[in-house]
């Protein structure tokens, strides 16, 4: 393996005479890869009930992304339905389904992602001696068998196969450079370099990248990918410094969320290429206009928030509170933005609907903030918007986005509990007094509870004791999803049941009543199986 070849890239097919003149300085097309649905999810408490699945996987085609990795099918019944499902729904993007190098893996993420246009299996093997040696137990020639087994497998069910070495930071060089030839002979066409751990730096992910471009004969037939971790922080640097030493495909998720401490933040590594295409001349499929929706929709049907000072996508990306960048923003704007809010999805103005606005009105202001609503679904929202509409004045874009929110994550499996209405008693020095009724879709049930340290702890003892279900409350919180006094009040709540975790979301102009909503949110996801 001494042999050079030249970078694998992934052109666009066709072009104009002008751009077939360009050949020095034509620039490559770098694939994205988002893996929210399957890394992403294994964030903790981070997982997502079918239709948010769904939802998200809408947003990733409309974004642009080259290749959507849906799910790992044989974790669960559930994950292989949703890749299933995604498959059908989406045109616009490649989708991946997840596998380890066993028979049984292979087999049922090609069944998952059968019903694609375009589909891909990735299978993935641990390289390095630390993994070989304490979890998987097997040789270095071993290794190399059962790889090759599960490329072969693989390709014989799906033209597109792409293989992980995982932990391949860690390999020895030697040993990663013979696996990687020996997935791309038996048929793989893209090889993924996982720095697993969030180990690696820079200036090592470079070489790393050129030494395999460097020493395997047949790299020319694969195109050359990265998936970087963020444990030391460095998983943006990292996925960029492979892309500049010849990578062709990253790999990465919406606000960066993912296992630890995450992955590479797509709407980042994106923006960096972008605006920085004088130095990684490169290009993407990416629609920028429509990073700041997907932020917000992958936040929220997570429940992972995103903080103000995030890169791109932060609430302080784009503000200036120091007089000197005013002043110098004021004369000209490039002094202190290297890019412009609106390019990244940020708007300015914030539509104001009310009572008498239709649904025409309400879907296409839905549509703008990166939602697709139709149907039964449009109908649902539009009855809770009436009755938004007539406890305040004036419906904002965040009142929108938190009663979209909630129908997704309403919309999950073995749905059955439902608020018929409460009362609720509260006074200095007294115990709070909670009467509370629900439905199970059946019969409607009543309780009345005076315990608890106020109105909200006595309102999850009224839902545990018509439920039946015991929760342990692990993480609680409340947000104002507009301005104002009559602003909508988010409830995001994380509960323990059975030793597992589940998310609930509530929206209301009472705080009561969205915890009511949350709860019964959870508990719906506990029916039906989604945490």
């Amino acid at each position: 393996m001494s042999s050079s070849s030249s970078p694998a890239t992934d052109q666009p097919a066709g072009g104009d005479a002008a751009g077939a003149a360009e050949t020095a300085t034509e620039k490559r097309h770098i694939r994205i890869f988002d893996t929210t649905l399957r890394d992403g999810e294994q964030s903790p408490g981070a997982s997502m009930n079918l239709s948010e699945k769904l939802e998200v996987a809408h947003h990733l085609a409309d974004l642009g992304v080259d290749i959507i990795e849906a799910g790992f099918p044989i974790a669960s019944p559930g994950d292989f339905e949703s890749v299933r499902q995604i498959a059908e729904s989406i045109d616009k993007s490649t989708i991946c389904g997840l596998a380890r190098c066993s028979e049984k893996d292979i087999l049922r993420a090609a069944d998952a992602i059968a019903p694609a246009q375009q589909g891909r299996i990735h299978v993935f093997l641990a390289t390095s001696a630390i993994h070989r040696e304490f979890k998987l137990r097997m040789t270095p020639d071993e290794i190399v068998r059962r790889a090759v087994e599960g490329v072969k497998l693989a390709r014989s069910r799906c033209e597109d196969i792409e293989f992980s070495p995982e932990d391949a930071c860690r390999t020895e060089h030697d040993f990663l450079c013979r696996v990687v030839e020996a997935a791309i002979d038996a048929g793989a066409t893209t090889i993924n370099v996982p720095d697993t751990v969030g180990y690696i730096t820079p200036e090592e992910v470079f070489k790393i990248f050129q030494m395999l471009r460097n020493r395997v004969p047949n790299i020319d037939k694969a195109v050359l990918s990265t998936h970087c971790h963020d444990d030391l922080g460095m998983a943006v640097a990292n996925s960029l410094a492979a892309v500049a030493a010849g990578a062709g495909q990253i790999e990465c998720t919406i606000n960066g969320i993912g296992e630890r401490a995450g992955n590479a933040a797509l709407e980042e590594v994106v923006m960096a290429m972008k605006t920085r295409s004088d130095f990684y001349q490169t290009t993407t499929r990416i629609d920028s206009k429509r990073l700041v929706p997907v932020s917000r929709l992958v936040s929220k049907v997570t429940g992972i928030n995103v903080q103000r000072n995030k890169a791109i996508v932060g609430r302080n990306a784009f503000a200036h509170e120091s007089g000197i960048h005013q002043d110098g923003m004021l004369k000209e704007r490039s002094t202190y933005e290297i890019m412009s809010p609106e390019e990244v999805g940020f708007v300015k103005t914030d539509l104001v609907l009310g009572k008498h606005s239709g649904r025409a009105a309400l879907a296409d202001r839905a549509k703008t903030l990166g939602f697709h609503l139709e149907g039964e679904e449009l109908q649902r929202v539009f009855e809770q918007f009436k009755v938004l509409a007539d406890k305040k004045k004036e419906i904002y874009d965040g009142d929108i986005m938190a009663l979209v929110q909630q129908e997704i994550s309403g919309k999950s499996e073995g749905q059955a509990w439902s608020l018929v209405n409460y009362e609720v008693t509260s006074k200095t020095g007294q115990t709070p007094r909670v009467k509370l009724t629900l439905s199970d879709g059946n019969e409607e049930k009543s309780a009345e509870v005076a315990e608890g340290d106020g109105p909200i702890d006595a309102a999850f003892w009224a839902v545990e004791q018509i439920t039946g279900i015991d929760l342990i409350c692990k993480e609680f919180r409340v947000r104002s999803a507009t301005l104002g006094r009559d602003a909508i009040g988010e409830v995001n709540l994380e509960v323990e049941h059975k030793g597992k975790l589940y998310r609930g979301v509530g929206v209301s102009t009472d705080s009561v009543e969205s915890t009511i909503l949350a709860m019964l949110n959870a508990i719906n996801r506990i029916a039906g199986g989604a945490a």
